[in-house]
């Protein structure tokens, strides 16, 4: 490459990280824990925490030297094992508290910022220790801080398990109902997937899951502000333009968290796992989806045309990202969590977005309906349906889904949930009040697509 353009691209890459907020959102360390199962419950918990601090003793460190080395942000790191109710499979205890309990304390040990994977794959059906983690789980993260969980209750080749989809309504009330005086926050440590992914490196999913190597480094990199700033320098281009030089964008950025990734995963000696190339907002000013959106030609993100648009940036920030990366995982694409968005916020709060508007852009984003507040009044049954609708979308679409939506106690429509840092502020949500109570006590399963079977 010429002296001129290697300068130009270095001058570039400068801009992204200075004026346009390109950073590593995330550095995840993937540990495979299976080895810690135990029929007693405290040994168990004691070896959790114990593999958890020894292979994780210097991910902080590794990811600190290696921001300032390449002098981009690492805003969160973090930890993922494999699912709790996989663990802990060989106990017969009624609860696993113990278990999150060791966590948590492995995580402020370390000082990393979230640890995930109190969790259970329950797609088709419900072990004992599915249920006995399920029971756990509002208790579970409301007495921690760092822990986070989800349950995968739904997969195009599996269907839609409903038994399990009409859990989750008591018992996000429950967790939020636990975090009464956080407005919810409980609630949004817990996601609800079909079709998780195992090498996803982002809160409140991740964890470690099968197939995956005994530790890995797996990496989300964002970057909202340099599309924005990309797609507001082509005023007059053409849609088709406009997606050329996202995907260009995209690329840069890839290739960016790919290479410090794989320093981490160096410094560390395990193998380097995945980078997930998708645009994380924050509540700060700039680093917004719903923005790009707008520079776009939207008035506002949720009005006519969304939808359209959203599409448009999943496919090109997809598309770029995998031709700079073989090791392209995760989610990757667009998220839309609407308290972590400054912009969706906004758009919120003049009513341009509604729960149906949002719910149809998961259609076409990267993961579904993320970081919802609705009443705390919310019917159980209610909340339920609203993850059911959303797992179908991931089933019948072969795509990943998700709801991690928080039923604010004591608040009603048009309030607001206040969070702080990441998580931001959110209006809480009107909510049908038509009830789903009937459909939701069938139970059973809603069976896979016809194309689920292509062996």
């Amino acid at each position: 490459m010429p002296e001129s353009e290697l300068l130009a691209e270095v001058l570039e890459t400068l801009d992204m990280v200075t004026a346009e907020r390109l950073d590593i959102r995330a550095v995840t360390l993937s540990v495979n824990t299976l080895d810690c199962a135990d029929r007693d419950l405290d040994r168990m918990a004691g070896a959790l925490e114990a593999k958890v601090t020894r292979v994780g003793a210097h991910l902080v460190e590794a990811a600190n030297e290696q921001e300032r080395r390449f002098g981009v942000p690492i805003i969160n790191r973090r930890i993922a094992v494999t699912p709790v109710a996989q663990v802990a499979s060989p106990t017969s205890a009624e609860e696993y508290l113990p278990l999150a309990l060791a966590l948590d304390r492995a995580a402020h040990t370390l000082g990393v910022d979230f640890i995930g994977g109190f969790s259970a794959l329950v797609q088709k059906g419900m072990t004992r220790s599915d249920r006995t983690l399920l029971r756990s789980m509002p208790r579970a993260l409301a007495e921690t801080s760092r822990l986070c969980g989800c349950v995968n209750v739904a997969t195009t080749r599996a269907g839609v398990n409903m038994d399990a989809v009409a859990l989750m309504g008591p018992l996000l009330l429950e967790a939020a109902e636990r975090t009464r005086d956080r407005d919810g926050f409980a609630a949004a440590k817990w996601v609800t997937f079909a079709n998780a992914p195992a090498d996803n490196p982002f809160m409140a999913g991740a964890f470690h899951g099968e197939g995956e190597p005994d530790a890995c480094i797996n990496v989300g990199v964002s970057g909202p502000g340099v599309v924005r700033a990309v797609v507001e320098r082509m005023q007059g281009a053409s849609l088709n333009e406009v997606a050329e030089a996202i995907k260009q964008a995209a690329f840069k950025v890839t290739r960016c968290g790919e290479l410090i990734g794989r320093e981490v995963a160096r410094a560390l000696g395990v193998e380097f796992g995945v980078v997930d190339l998708s645009l994380a907002p924050t509540p700060e000013p700039g680093d917004s989806v719903a923005n790009i959106l707008e520079a776009l030609g939207l008035e506002r993100c949720g009005g006519p045309g969304t939808l359209a648009a959203l599409a448009l940036l999943n496919d090109a920030v997809k598309k770029g990202g995998v031709f700079a990366s073989g090791s392209v995982g995760g989610l990757s694409g667009a998220f839309i969590p609407v308290s972590e968005d400054n912009g969706m916020i906004e758009a919120a709060s003049l009513g341009a977005l509604s729960l149906p508007t949002l719910m149809a852009m998961t259609a076409v984003c990267s993961v579904g309906l993320d970081m919802i507040c609705v009443p705390g009044a919310t019917p159980p049954e209610t909340l339920s349906a609203i993850i059911a609708d959303e797992m179908a979308l991931g089933v019948v679409n072969n795509k990943t889904t998700a709801v991690r939506m928080v039923p604010v106690p004591g608040k009603r429509s048009g309030e607001w949930a206040e969070y702080g840092g990441l998580f931001g502020r959110s209006p809480i949500f009107e909510v049908s009040g038509f009830s789903p109570a009937g459909f939701i006590r069938r139970g059973g399963r809603i069976p896979a697509p016809l194309h689920s079977l292509t062996n």
